[in-house]
């Protein structure tokens, strides 16, 4: 069974650019492993609301995907155990 979502992540940007598009470029792979990219909204580099691990800024990326209903929980465990991903949550639509 199948089922839409969007996941939303904040990157640190204290690495650099290159750090931060191999993240997207990991986590769009991932996806696309696992499921049906439908579409990548790239925010870029904005303000946090709040410091996350002592950084003001982050780096957003909002993917819309279709995939089994068991990936987004592997999808937020490998997100949650990798360096440089400050934020991720993920919502059915």
């Amino acid at each position: 069974m199948t089922a839409k979502y969007e996941v939303a992540f904040v990157f640190s940007v204290a690495a650099g650019e290159e750090a931060t598009n191999a993240l997207k470029d990991k986590f769009n792979d991932l996806i696309a492993k696992n499921g049906t990219v439908e579409n990548v909204d790239d925010w870029g580099k904005r303000r946090l609301a709040y410091l996350i691990n002592d950084e003001t800024e982050g780096y957003y990326v909002f993917y819309t995907f279709e995939s089994e209903t068991d990936f987004p929980a592997e999808l937020e465990r490998v997100a949650g155990i990798t360096d440089g991903v400050l934020r991720v949550m993920t919502i059915k639509k």
